[in-house]
Formats: C-alpha cells, sequence, structure tokens
C-alpha cells in the first residue's frame, strides 16, 4: 500500500495518476483536507481518507496499513511548517510505515540564503531520526515560468535582480519521477536530486523566449533594492518581494549550479527543457 498526501494537489495529484498507471487502484491511498476533491480517485478504486498535518490522530488513521508514504511538504504560510512535517513523519511512523518519502529541493541545507531551505533540512533530520527507511526527494525549482520571469510577454524583457545557475524542472516530470521512486525496487535512501542535466540562468530563458516567440527578448539585471521597490510599489508586500529576492540571492552564490543525472534517469529520456515548458505557455 502506498499512501499518497496531497492528492489533490498539482504535483502530488500527478503523482497519483502516474501511480495508477504502474499499481492496481487497491494499492494506493490518498490523505487529502477535503476528500470531497478526491472523488474522481474514489471512482478509479484508490483509497481515500481525510487527514491534516494538523490532526494526528487523522492522519494516523490514514496511513494505516501503509508501506511507503508520500509526504507533500506543507504550503500552509501561516503554519509552523516544521512542526507539521515532524507531525506527519511520527503519524507514518505509527502507522508502520517501512519507508518515508518526502517532497524536498534541490540545495537543501540549514546555511543558505533561501529560508525555505533550512525548513526542508530539519524536515529531513526528523526523517533521519524517525527509525525508519526515508528518501528525500530535493526537486529542482518548479512552477508557472510567468512566476519566475514577470511581465515579459508585455514588456519583451525579463526584468529581474542578478541570478546564477539553478534548475528549473517540469512538475510532471518530479511526478513521474516520484511515481517511479515509490514502485522500484531500489530503495534510494536518504535524499536525492532531481534537476535537469545542465542548470540554467534567467539568461537561458530570455534565449528560448527568443526562439519560441520570433522577437528579440532581452534579459535585463534590476538592482536588488530597486527590484524590491518597483515590486512593493506594484502591490506586493514586502516581505514577500524578499522572499523572492532570496531565492534570486541564492542562485547568485551558486548555491543551486550542481546538476545529477538521477531524473533523467528515472524518466527513462532527458527530462523537459525550459524550452519545452515554455512551449505550455500561451508564447505570442
Amino acid at each position: 500500500m502506498i499512501i499518497v498526501t496531497g492528492a489533490t494537489g498539482t504535483l502530488n495529484g500527478a503523482t497519483v495518476d502516474h501511480l495508477l498507471k504502474r499499481v492496481p487502484p487497491h494499492q494506493i491511498g490518498v490523505s487529502v483536507r477535503d476528500p470531497a476533491r478526491a472523488t474522481h480517485l474514489a471512482d478509479q478504486g484508490v483509497r481515500v481518507r481525510q487527514g491534516s498535518y494538523d490532526d494526528p490522530s487523522a492522519l494516523r488513521h490514514s496511513f494505516a496499513d501503509a508501506d511507503q508514504v508520500l509526504l507533500v511538504s506543507s504550503s500552509d504560510v501561516t503554519a509552523d511548517v516544521v512542526t507539521q512535517h515532524r507531525r506527519a513523519i511520527d503519524a507514518a511512523v505509527d502507522a508502520g510505515a517501512q519507508r518515508i518519502l518526502y517532497t524536498s529541493a534541490h540545495g537543501t541545507a540549514f546555511d543558505t540564503p533561501y529560508p525555505p531551505l533550512a525548513i526542508h533540512a530539519a524536515t529531513e533530520a526528523h526523517l533521519a531520526a524517525s527509525g525508519v527507511a526515508w528518501t528525500s526527494l530535493r526537486n529542482g525549482f518548479y512552477g508557472d515560468p510567468a512566476q519566475l520571469l514577470g511581465a515579459w510577454q508585455e514588456t519583451g524583457v525579463i526584468a529581474m535582480p542578478a541570478d546564477g545557475p539553478f534548475s528549473w524542472v517540469d512538475r510532471r516530470d518530479a511526478a513521474e519521477a516520484a511515481a517511479a521512486i515509490l514502485t522500484t525496487d531500489d530503495p534510494f535512501d536518504g535524499s536525492i536530486d532531481l534537476t535537469l542535466p545542465d542548470p540554467v540562468t534567467l539568461a537561458d530563458f530570455a534565449a528560448s523566449a527568443s526562439e519560441l516567440t520570433g522577437r528579440q527578448i532581452d534579459r535585463v539585471v534590476v538592482d536588488d533594492e530597486t527590484w524590491v521597490a518597483d515590486a512593493t510599489a506594484s502591490g506586493a508586500p514586502e516581505a514577500v518581494a524578499r522572499f523572492t529576492l532570496s531565492m534570486f540571492q541564492a542562485t547568485r552564490s551558486g548555491h543551486f549550479a550542481h546538476s545529477d543525472p538521477t531524473l533523467s534517469r528515472l524518466l527513462g529520456r532527458k527530462p523537459r527543457s525550459i524550452t519545452d515548458q515554455l512551449k505550455d505557455l500561451n508564447v505570442r
């Protein structure tokens, strides 16, 4: 039995879709905050139970009979996320899971300029102390490229703070890799990096955008404080702007420059490139 949390979200929802291609539905369970949003999975024979990182008793019930539990990192910005993760790990242990997997992030460490990485590091430390086998899926950055690049289609420029090399993976590839790990005999113990074969920069995004649109898209470097001021003038809270800035600062320190072939090996092909990912946007 494989139990997946966050299965109504984009990442682990796609993971469950891939699992359904690999194992019978009765071997899959999901732990979700709102089971009404998972009726499409129940209709396919997947076990659906309510669970919340804030309710250990419900988690233990939703994790019952699990051989493996895949925990998605919490997206609750108002919560003590590390405590939530610890509750989920402890509940999986109490439920008798033999392996716990966790969606972490590439570059995870305590001493980085990007705050979420310390949260992942603390979670990994709790996993390592849990007494059961564990795997941390250190995914490269993923999400909507429009959030990373700004209004480049309207302005013709990617105007962001100075950056450095990093991996921007397609969430669909991260989900497929997670499903492969959950259904392989290879234990994948500890942390594993799931990145592009070669890191990219915003200049690479500009080149890909230029190729796709047939017009020149320039990469313009904006001074950090000027960028924060512009972002707040556009309505973003300063704390949010500085949080985003910390990601750029972490990339340009070389923190995400390392690449790894594991994602390619799990997929049996090259991961979707940034050009592939931009093609999914309504580029013009």
